[in-house]
């Protein structure tokens, strides 16, 4: 291999999927091969819900093995969806499953915990949005699930630090990912004491943080013998998957802002600081650490899961997702809409269409009888709930938003990219489609000094076609007024 030429490898985990990809760095450019795809999702043990995190490290190290046979490998590192955790006992072994944040077993834990815990207070001390999910209150939940485990746990380790710990023996959290549990304080980069104490969570518990391009170690004897990775080094990228697809952002100058489209949608802006005001606590905006010592100011909202759901259920005619969309731009504009955050969606189940109709019925408006008008239904709502995310961000930072960069797998859809156009005003910029594994892969080459420091993006430009779209219509005032009355979701939820 060429001394200008590098190789690191992504191992990038989504709700539904996950892959193991090659990335090579050549001239500043990026080149990326997806070695091998496999399925994610829950599954259900018990009444409880849980990851395959075995199943997925089957695959990871068959990715991995593919990877060994290309020649020498300089970095691996993974990313993940953020929130759930694993426990593990004195000598680093499992204590129970890997719970998966849609688990009921959190429901009604959030409203116990600030009985006792004000939500300003613990916003002012972790600048975190208020979601059911959050690590936090999933600790508190599996305490009461099962007594004692947090004082028999020794260690608990985010899931790309799980597996990072696997690959390298070595227990770290990496702090995009340490900055969604609602145990971080963004202010001083470290494990909140105010709220574990609250909470009465050990400290102990919780590992070294470290920052995202950190080189944790190699790849173990074992693993690398085996996979052929001697001399490969475990470098932690953005490890939440958003922070790393932001960082793939081919962004430049001012007023721009982030949408990463996929299962969720994040909707963001990139600050030097945590913006932990009232105004942030009234739209219960999220602070979660970038590259680079930035903050990502955020808002998670409910994304595609709505349609991966209703797809699901429309199975027995298999469409495809581009057949739904295809479908959706014959249905007029001016059809239902639906706060796609309303609790009734989060849970999974084959009666995804049922719940959008019902939801329509139960606000008075026209029932979408077609998945063609349930799939309009539902990108018209999150284009729209996008546009009023943006107006937020805007309130808070004092800044003015014109352009959108849309990335993930969302950013291939343009019927929902035009509707965010048309619903925001903004210049949508779509793609790239893989930034989640441009941004992890590129942290890496960064980190191993085969980029200049600060040259991500730059390397992105390089290397990525985008597609631009700009208003075409502008939405009616009564529309968005429709839209503003169905969930009135403008204070923190009680």
């Amino acid at each position: 291999m060429s001394a200008d030429v590098s190789r690191h490898v992504a191992i990038d985990l989504g709700a539904s999927s996950g892959r193991v990809a090659l990335g090579t760095v050549q001239a500043g450019k990026l080149t990326v091969d997806v070695l091998h795809r496999f399925p994610n999702g829950g599954v259900p043990v018990q009444g409880g819900l849980y990851w395959d995190v075995l199943g997925l490290w089957r695959e990871i190290l068959h990715g991995l093995k593919l990877a060994g046979s290309y020649g020498h490998i300089d970095s691996v590192g993974v990313d993940s969806w953020a929130v759930d955790y694993a426990l593990l006992d004195e000598h680093g072994l499992l204590l129970d499953g890997v719970h998966h944040y849609r688990d009921a077993r959190t429901t009604g834990v959030m409203d116990d915990v600030h009985r006792t815990l004000l939500k300003d207070a613990m916003y002012d001390a972790t600048g975190i949005q208020f979601l059911p999910f959050n690590t936090a209150y999933q600790l508190i939940a599996h305490e009461r699930q099962a007594p004692g485990i947090l004082s028999r746990a020794h260690s608990l380790l985010m899931v790309p630090d799980l597996l990072h710990y696997w690959l390298s023996g070595r227990q770290v959290t990496e702090q995009t990912n340490a900055s969604t549990t609602q145990l971080y304080d963004p202010r001083l980069a470290t494990w909140s004491r105010r709220v574990l104490d609250a909470l009465d969570l050990p400290e102990g518990l919780l590992p070294e943080v470290i920052a995202p391009g950190t080189v944790i170690g190699e790849v173990s004897p074992g693993i690398a013998l085996e996979m052929g990775l001697k001399g490969t080094r475990v470098i932690a990228p953005a490890t939440h998957d958003t922070a790393s697809a932001v960082a793939a952002v081919p962004a430049q100058g001012p007023h721009w802002a982030y949408l990463s489209s996929g299962t969720w949608s994040l909707v963001g802006v990139e600050t030097l600081e945590p913006v932990i005001t009232p105004a942030a606590l009234r739209f219960n905006l999220t602070n979660e650490a970038g590259v680079h010592g930035t903050t990502r100011l955020l808002k998670n909202i409910m994304g595609l899961w709505i349609l991966q759901e209703c797809r699901r259920s429309w199975s027995f005619n298999t469409p495809t997702f581009e057949m739904l969309y295809a479908e959706a731009e014959g249905v007029p504009p001016s059809g239902p809409l639906i706060d796609p955050d309303d609790p009734r969606f989060l849970a999974p189940g084959l009666d995804m269409p049922a719940r959008v109709q019902q939801y329509c019925r139960d606000t008075d408006q026209a029932v979408p009888e077609s998945r063609a008008a349930i799939t309009r239904c539902v990108l018209d709502s999150l284009a729209l709930r996008t546009a009023e995310v943006l107006t937020q961000l805007e309130a808070v930072t004092g800044n003015s938003i014109s352009t959108l960069h849309v990335v993930g797998g969302g950013s291939q859809i343009r019927l929902l990219n035009q509707l965010i156009a048309d619903a925001s005003g903004c210049t949508v910029i779509a793609g790239p489609v893989e930034a989640t594994l441009i941004g992890n892969l590129l942290v890496q080459a960064e980190a191993c000094g085969r980029i200049p420091q600060g040259g991500v993006r730059d390397v992105v430009r390089a290397s990525e076609a985008v597609l631009t779209h700009r208003q075409q219509t502008v939405v009616p005032a009564e529309r968005r007024a429709l839209f503003a009355r169905l969930g009135e979701r403008a204070t923190v939820p009680s």
